[in-house]
């Protein structure tokens, strides 16, 4: 009986001590997307500009940015800033999801409760991401609208963003614009 047992022990555990000897799965590697948006990491400072009212002088405000690298895959950006005279907080995600082959990230800051969900696009010849999603506008009075995100990395020390609603005539409309200066 002891024989048997000691048998039936030692097949159960074949498989896992085989299982053992393989390679673990290599893990996947960040692709030539990701390597783009390292350029987006470090410290900024940025002057903000926001369109509250159609017709109306934007109100402006000034902005700093802490971004790093998560991985090698996603940039991870925490900001602060001055708007309307409130105090806001940010966090931005973006990554590349191969698979899908799209940009893909989040934002969400102190002033709404929405997590924005982006997927977007790249346009290397002019080092521009657009990002976009969709989700309630402030304006009119939580109406969900399309939202499109532009990041135009213009040197290494350079980069500016832009936020657009789209109208119901299908038309883009800027609501919002910054220019970021990497600190040194």
């Amino acid at each position: 009986m002891k024989l048997t047992t000691l048998i039936a022990s030692a097949l159960l555990l074949l498989p896992i001590s085989v299982r053992a000897q393989e390679a673990p799965p290599e893990m996947p590697k960040p692709v030539k997307q990701h390597e783009w948006l390292a350029q987006l990491a470090g410290e900024w400072e940025s002057s903000m500009k926001c369109v509250i009212e159609p017709g109306k002088p934007p109100m402006e405000g000034k902005s700093t940015e802490k971004a790093r690298l998560l991985g090698g895959f996603w940039i991870v950006s925490e900001g602060q800033g001055e708007m309307m005279g409130s105090i806001f907080s940010s966090v931005l995600t973006i990554g590349y999801d191969p698979a899908k082959e799209k940009f893909v990230g989040t934002w969400v800051d102190s002033m709404t409760s929405t997590m924005w969900q982006y997927t977007g696009t790249l346009d290397e010849a002019t080092n521009t991401l657009t990002l976009e999603s969709r989700g309630p506008c402030p304006m009119q009075g939580g109406k969900i609208c399309n939202f499109k995100e532009v990041i135009v990395v213009k040197d290494k020390d350079t980069k500016t963003f832009t936020s657009h609603i789209q109208g119901e005539d299908g038309e883009w409309t800027e609501i919002m614009s910054a220019s970021s200066k990497r600190k040194k």
